[in-house]
């Protein structure tokens, strides 16, 4: 009788990658890091199991978003008072908070329950060109 062999997440060596964003669309950045956060790339991906590498996001400022989405795609948050409702274009979101952009945009596509949170810290997005992850040489994301 064979059995079905699980990976267990302690098994598996976390490594770290560098996604340059100058230029690239928005959604299809985000879908290629939310699948690495996951551990998609792996040949023993196991749903519900942190398999998962460290992603590092450079020059999200330059980051490229097609038609008219600029002016028509709006942030919204709530601050739980009547009236407290707050909505912010993405261009006016790219001009502040660059880096934010990229983080709603990948969060959206992880699960949505602690398993999702904990795959989101493996995520960090820098505005500029440096970032401070140089210690653990990160690759280039295969895409």
């Amino acid at each position: 009788m064979d059995k079905t062999y699980v990976v267990k997440a302690d098994e598996i060596k976390e490594q770290w990658y560098v996604v340059d964003a100058a230029g690239q669309t928005l959604g299809r950045v985000a879908t290629r890091v939310a699948a690495a956060l996951k551990g998609k790339h792996r040949p023993v991906y196991t749903p519900g199991t942190d398999l998962g590498d460290h992603v590092v996001i450079v020059n999200a400022e330059k980051i490229v978003v097609t038609g008219k989405r600029l002016d028509e795609k709006f942030y919204y948050r709530v601050s739980g008072y009547p009236g407290g409702i707050k909505s912010e274009s993405l261009r006016r979101m790219l001009d502040k908070h660059p880096e934010r952009v990229l983080t709603i945009a990948v969060k959206g596509m992880l699960p949505h329950n602690r398993y999702g949170r904990a795959l989101l810290k493996k995520l960090k997005v820098c505005a500029g060109p440096e970032h401070p992850h140089t210690a653990q040489r990160p690759e280039p994301l295969p895409f």
